[in-house]
């Protein structure tokens, strides 16, 4: 695809704008107050907020895109298991996409599993995020709601709780449409918030400018790409849009188990043997390189070895801790692989500015990967 443009916002203000909308129904002013992302007491949730717009989540969100194959073998009662022992752990929130498989299919049966049960409090404590990812087709008001009730009964679900939309070509506006129809499905009650995934910092802008209630966009975010923090998190700040990130322990990369390894001795190394190893291996490459990535992992295990944790539960922390972000995601093996000690861990940490110095004096040594790649989701459009 044509190279996309990143215009700079320095200059950009957004404290107060009218929002023109492509059809007038949805002109509005909107004013950043009534965005927002409220964290709770218990600083396990967060509440993501547009307007009459609610959803709250869990700020670790288990993802499910390892059920799409090429982790292992998924057994349908096994995962739908593993799904109820997070679930009964505290994390509640689970994302998937109508392109992962099975995912949510497995969601529907784990729903319905969760009704029998689990009490009606339990219930109402569970999120299940999807995603919605057509092709860049004219977008009519038939072809969007024939997918998302799609989704609707796979999830087995009267209101999805997030609909996050994806979109391949920017030169195709059809984008829009597809929003504005999420937008009148939301309104009928089918859905309960409109949100993003992988848009870059400039067509969230349009969108807004065009008053869709988006609430989030989810992105790329991790220690080695820091890019959402560079253009997107400033105008999630003026708005109030919240990010929720993925990549975030770059597929296991960030973890004990690279530590002190080398991949360029042929078969030294623990194998790049997932999907989320290989695409994350790239990202490393594109940054600095195995050697100053293994600098970075010394430093992380320094940090989780005074905290007693482990790197990844650094890794998310520092995430979890920037500007704009609500949530951050950990890929889930259903039934093959559980890290649910983990996971609870990242909760009870609370990094100390040495730390998070010692974090910035190693990653600002990698490349700028806003000038490598571009800006969030570009390396899908490239």
């Amino acid at each position: 695809m044509a190279q996309l443009l990143h215009p700079s916002f320095s200059n950009f203000t957004f404290n107060s704008v009218k929002l023109k909308s492509i059809r007038g129904s949805r002109t509005q002013k909107t004013n950043s107050k009534s965005f927002c992302c409220v964290l709770t007491e218990d600083n396990r949730t967060s509440v993501v907020k547009n307007g009459n717009d609610m959803l709250d989540i869990c700020r670790v969100v288990n993802g499910m895109w390892q059920t799409s194959g090429g982790w292992g073998k998924i057994d349908t009662n096994n995962a739908v298991n593993a799904m109820l022992h997070y679930a009964d752990a505290g994390l509640t929130t689970f994302d998937m996409a109508d392109i992962y498989g099975p995912a949510e299919d497995l969601y529907g049966i784990f729903i319905n599993r969760v009704r029998r049960e689990r009490p009606p409090e339990f219930l109402d404590k569970v999120r299940g995020l999807t995603k919605w990812v057509p092709p860049p087709v004219k977008m009519t008001s038939s072809i969007v709601r024939e997918s998302i009730d799609v989704s609707r009964r796979r999830m087995d679900v009267p209101c999805l709780d997030m609909l996050q939309f994806h979109w391949w070509d920017y030169s195709n506006p059809g984008y829009l449409d597809a929003l504005n129809h999420l937008t009148d499905l939301k309104e009928e009650g089918k859905i309960k918030t409109v949100a993003l995934t992988n848009f870059d910092t400039e067509r969230l802008r349009i969108i807004l400018e065009n008053g869709i209630p988006v609430v989030s966009n989810q992105v790329q975010h991790s220690v080695v790409d820091m890019r959402p923090q560079q253009k997107m998190a400033e105008l999630c700040q003026l708005t109030g849009v919240k990010l929720i990130t993925y990549g975030t322990v770059m597929g296991g990369l960030l973890s004990e188990k690279f530590l002190d390894t080398n991949l360029s001795i042929p078969f030294a190394g623990p194998p790049l043997n997932t999907p989320s190893l290989q695409k994350y291996k790239r990202m490393v490459d594109a940054w600095g390189g195995w050697s100053q990535f293994q600098v970075l992992l010394q430093t992380l295990k320094r940090i989780a070895s005074k905290h007693g944790v482990s790197i990844p539960v650094v890794a998310v922390r520092y995430i979890l801790d920037q500007p704009a972000v609500a949530g951050s995601m950990i890929g889930v093996r259903l039934g093959l692989a559980e890290h649910i000690q983990d996971t609870n861990a990242i909760f009870m940490l609370s990094l100390d500015e040495d730390d998070v110095n010692s974090i910035q004096e190693v990653t600002k040594k990698g490349k700028d990967l806003l000038g490598v790649i571009g800006d969030c989701g570009d390396e899908y459009r490239r």
